[in-house]
């Protein structure tokens, strides 16, 4: 590749405004630091949120923006310090690029909630420069912020479990939910959904999926190997399942009401906000107060747990359902993501798109 001292350009696909069309855009990389990897992109999963970022949803995009979190890679360069990776490893970057590594959440590895973290892009790195995701032809990564791919995982694979595996992976881990035996709910079967039945099953559970129509049962049950399928408007079938399930998982990213699932969980249960909603959310004290139930979120997952969701992936043989397409397909892409049409996770095949010809 050049030396580490200069910058080297990058191409990639980039919204230039709200519309959220992205098209080919040619820019320079941070030069590569002592402690960085220069990572040329194979593969780049497409996740909601990148919807949200890309049409300035939220109300904090910057442009031109290259979007893109689940990105497998090679290693084609290193600098001087870096001692987890060597070139020609095959490794992973996700949502973070950076964090302050001094405060509480920093020292206690849960640097994904770090109020200085930085995001692979839609951000501004430490020297000034704009951080740019994965629908790239190359990134330039500290290296606490990779994650070796493990041998014998096909990469493709690992791209959606780099961001929907570890979001599943680390409220399960962290909330004890982690052992055999527990009865869970799905809410919600799109991408993330998807990795929490599978996920979920792969830890021992009971797995109810929760939908808002019947359109996916057959999928769910057949296919993904969920345990039973609600639909949240057949009221006698909601009731009759009422107080039967230790956490429900929310990956719902549109304003919903809560009640209805709030009754389906057991006393001690957790209701687990997942989606990306920038709208108010509602329910009524008592939902809560009558079963001492929890209303929480979780946010992606730590290096530590990526890690861990990789290699626990790897040893259950939990694998995702993808899409695979090139980039001249994303915008499309992007548009059937937002009307939920795919099954279930878009996979870009960058390397293959050979954005530099």
């Amino acid at each position: 590749m050049g030396s580490l001292e200069f910058e080297k350009t990058a191409i990639g696909w980039a919204a230039r405004d709200p519309s959220g069309v992205l098209s080919p855009y040619t820019y320079t990389l941070r030069n590569t630091g002592p402690e960085d990897v220069q990572v040329k992109v194979l593969y780049c999963g497409v996740c909601h949120s990148d919807i949200h970022q890309v049409k300035n949803d939220l109300g904090m995009s910057n442009y031109p923006m290259v979007p893109g979190h689940e990105v497998v890679g090679e290693v084609v360069e290193v600098g001087p310090e870096v001692t987890k990776f060597q070139v020609g490893d095959t490794v992973g970057v996700g949502l973070l690029v950076g964090s302050c590594k001094n405060c509480r959440p920093c020292k206690q590895d849960i640097e994904q909630y770090c109020g200085k973290k930085i995001w692979n892009y839609n951000d501004v790195y430490t020297d000034g420069k704009p951080t740019q995701g994965g629908f790239a032809n190359f990134m330039v990564v500290e290296q606490k912020f990779v994650v070796k791919i493990p041998e014998g995982m096909a990469p493709e694979q690992a791209a959606p479990l780099l961001c929907a595996g570890v979001t599943i992976y680390s409220p399960l881990n962290h909330f004890g939910f982690n052992q055999s035996g527990l009865r869970g709910g799905i809410l919600g079967l799109g991408g993330v959904g998807h990795m929490g039945v599978k996920i979920a099953k792969a830890m021992g559970h009971h797995v109810t999926v929760i939908s808002s129509s019947n359109k996916k049962r057959q999928e769910a049950l057949d296919h993904l190997g969920a345990d039973d399928y609600l639909v949240s408007s057949d009221t006698e079938k909601m009731q009759d399942a009422a107080d039967s399930l230790d956490y429900i998982i929310d990956t719902v990213p549109v304003n919903h009401p809560l009640e209805p699932y709030l009754s389906l969980l057991k006393v001690d249960g957790k209701l687990i906000l997942m989606g990306v909603i920038n709208t108010p959310l509602q329910f009524v004290s008592p939902m809560v107060m009558l079963g001492r139930k929890s209303i929480t979120g979780s946010f992606i997952g730590s290096m530590k747990e990526t890690e861990e969701v990789l290699q626990f992936c790897k040893e259950k043989g939990v694998t995702s359902q993808i899409e695979m397409v090139k980039m001249d397909y994303i915008n499309i892409a992007m548009e059937r993501l937002e009307k939920n049409d795919v099954r279930y996770r878009f996979v870009v095949d960058v390397a293959g798109s050979k954005l530099d010809q």
